[in-house]
């Protein structure tokens, strides 16, 4: 690990003007590259006091061993610069976005004497006009049989047209007027390449006019009563309009476009990219990236539009670039885009209508490309052992925690204050056993606190499971239930993707059968959190005598794993697989907290003092409150004036009566952005006023 001070430039060394620069580690290779409209003040950043940088840009300074640069002109030359050695050197700190599949493009070689319509992947080639991506090879070859009626362009390989030519026969698509034949002299070469050139601008969204041009042959041959010619065209016009309906209209100006949607989480970041042409959707393709650097979503914006078009020209630029940040600056990103097209582009965000409903299309298509990554690499056995071995390696734990517990808490400004468990064993989340708990020992916002009341009574629990299968004589301190609202209240049921089986069988069973909730420890206990709540969880465990369980926290901000008693945190390499773990299951658990929060915050605010009175359905307490227009007149009703409600009698007039002389008066609604107190009409607060507050 180097010492970045033994490489700092000298004062006054590096010039204050745009460029390029390039860190090189002890062996000389390139391992980051960037740029800078100031040279001087974007590498004085680097050269700071190492606690103040990021993670991520701490372990690229201390792995470079010497700093380059290159001035230019403008930033716009930057910005060709920085792409142009991002793709020579391959620099492993820098974003590379990494196709999550190799996608296939609908390609004409018009490069060629005769050119050909033929399916395409990879790098793709001067001379050749691209469309798509698309899904599926089979789409293109869809559209392709469709259109061939109207446009017979040779699909053939080289092979079989020389073939052709010297036996002086078509191949089959010939016979059957899918292919104009050109191996055999039915078209000439330049006939052909400009069958070619129609094709292409179809394809390229030009598709009015050649539709009104064969309707308007079709009735001219209907006209001369030349009925077969206009039957085919008639068939033309069909299949031709079949093909366009394979690609969803979803703008109605016929804009040409290209939207770019981010999902990202602290490791990973994932793109996707819709191509529209002529107001409809021509091809989708997706990037997922390793986050190797402090980037903002603006800066992944900039790296995906540097790798979509670093190495296109003319109309595969399209005129409008949707994206949900603009880089900062903006300016070079947009001439550079613009130089390449050859005419303005506009890069922008989308602020209302039609676009922006598709850019959140887009933005629901890259989670799930994200979601989908991480499954996959979460079903992984090996990566999935690996990930234990870290993380018992990172906290000298004397083996793999085979199960690991995550407790976190949830809260709306003091309010509700709950908490969480969640369970993985080997890896894997075991939702049967996930538990919820309601916070009983004070009220108000102390997360620590809170913390440390969740272990003991999780913990008191398990005590008292081992006491009844004699595994322990020696009585708890106390006794803490967990209620049937908090910990042992249900259990999170099966997704569709979860398997059927019995995930508690084969494991101790109380009398009645049902199995023991807290039988077995984990061996690893993470809690959302830093030292506060680290401290809080150990205290819990040691006033228990449990000494057998690890403790860890993993703070969000820079997700730093603590250990309990010590004063620096443990800091995992940014691709680990422990780290991933790590954050899968400490999100599982605030996901399983903010539910049970939100589920309690819901019931609460719908209650009604109605609902407790006997026999008293929904349909006549809607008619109450419709009849009273709120529940503060109802409250000063007569037996006899609640009588005359419809449905209501005199017995459940008086039990009504009853039920609101003894229910406290709820504290008035008050409009938060005016200060009004709002009359009680019978519905919840939350319907009347603004919330005060956001879910923790």
């Amino acid at each position: 690990m180097a010492d970045p001070s033994s490489y700092r430039p000298k004062p006054g060394q590096i010039p204050d003007s745009p460029g390029v620069y390039k860190f090189r580690d002890e062996h000389g290779r390139v391992i980051y590259v960037g740029k800078a409209k100031s040279l001087r003040q974007r590498l004085a950043n680097y050269f700071q006091d190492l606690a103040g940088l990021h993670p991520r840009t701490r372990t690229m300074v201390t792995t470079a061993a010497s700093v380059e640069w290159t001035v230019v002109t403008t930033e716009v030359e930057a910005l060709q610069l920085e792409y142009t050695w991002i793709k020579e050197f391959d620099p492993r700190f820098n974003v590379k976005y990494r196709d999550d599949k190799s996608y296939p493009y609908l390609a004409v070689t018009l490069n060629e004497e005769f050119p050909r319509v033929q399916v395409m992947r990879g790098a793709k080639k001067k001379g050749v006009r691209y469309f798509g991506p698309y899904g599926h090879a089979w789409a293109i070859r869809e559209t392709v049989d469709l259109m061939l009626r109207v446009f017979p362009v040779r699909t053939c390989s080289a092979g079989v047209f020389k073939r052709s030519a010297q036996i002086g026969r078509p191949c089959l698509l010939g016979y059957i007027g899918k292919c104009a034949a050109p191996c055999v002299g039915r078209i000439s070469a330049e006939e052909h390449h400009e069958l070619a050139e129609e094709f292409c601008d179809f394809m390229a969204g030009r598709t009015g006019a050649y539709i009104r041009r064969l309707e308007r042959g079709m009735q001219e041959a209907a006209e001369e009563m030349e009925y077969e010619r206009a039957a085919r065209l008639r068939d033309d016009i069909g299949a031709l309009k079949r093909a366009m309906e394979k690609s969803a209209v979803v703008l109605a100006d016929a804009t040409d476009a290209d939207l770019i949607a981010v999902a990202e989480d602290e490791l990973e970041a994932a793109v996707q990219i819709f191509h529209v042409r002529g107001g409809r959707v021509r091809g989708q393709r997706g990037w997922v990236t390793d986050k190797v650097e402090a980037v903002t979503t603006g800066d992944l914006v900039e790296h995906a539009l540097q790798q979509l078009y670093g190495e296109e020209r003319g109309d595969a630029v399209p005129k409008e670039v949707l994206v949900p940040a603009l880089p900062e600056p903006v300016d070079p990103i947009a001439q550079w885009l613009t130089g390449r097209r050859g005419s303005q582009v506009s890069l922008r965000i989308p602020q209302r209508g039609d676009k922006k409903d598709l850019m959140a299309t887009v933005a629901r298509n890259a989670q799930q490309a994200l979601a989908l990554h991480k499954t996959k690499r979460a079903s992984d056995l090996t990566t999935r052992s690996r990930a234990l071995e870290e993380i018992a390696e990172a906290l000298g734990l004397d083996s793999v925690p085979l199960r690991i517990e995550c407790f976190d808490i949830s809260h709306l400004q003091g309010d509700d204050v709950v908490a969480s468990m969640v369970v993985f064993e080997d890896g894997l989340a075991r939702k049967s056993e996930y538990r919820r708990f309601q916070i009983k020992t004070f009220q108000g916002q102390d997360d620590v606190r809170s913390m440390h009341e969740v272990i003991g009574r999780r913990f008191k629990r398990y005590l008292q499971e081992k006491q009844k299968a004699g595994e322990w004589t020696e009585e708890p301190t106390d006794d803490v239930r967990v209620d049937d609202n908090g910990a042992t209240a249900s259990t999170v049921a099966a997704g569709p993707d979860d398997p059927e089986p019995d995930p508690m069988a084969g494991r101790p069973t109380d009398e009645d059968g049902r199995p023991k909730r807290f039988a077995y420890p984990p061996q690893l206990v993470v809690v959302d959190g830093g030292a506060p709540q680290v401290a809080a969880a150990r205290r819990a465990l040691d006033e228990l005598g449990i000494d057998d369980v690890a403790v860890c926290g993993l703070a969000k901000r820079l997700e730093e794993v603590w250990l309990p008693e010590d004063d620096d945190p443990v800091v995992l390499p940014r691709s680990s697989e422990g780290l991933y773990l790590l954050q899968r299951v400490r999100d599982e658990a605030h996901r399983f907290a903010i539910a049970y929060q939100r589920s309690k915050r819901t019931k609460r605010l719908k209650s009604s003092p109605l609902d407790a009175v006997a026999g008293l359905g929904d349909t006549r307490r809607q008619a109450l409150l419709k009849h009273f227009g709120s529940l503060k007149k109802l409250r000063a009703a007569t037996i006899d004036e609640i009588c005359e409600v419809p449905g209501v009698g005199r017995k459940t007039a008086e039990t009504v009566a009853a039920a609101l002389a003894g229910a406290a008066p709820s504290a008035p609604a008050v409009n938060t952005a005016t200060g009004e107190i709002i009359e009680d009409d019978g519905a919840p607060p939350a319907a009347l006023s603004a919330e005060r507050g956001q879910d923790r």
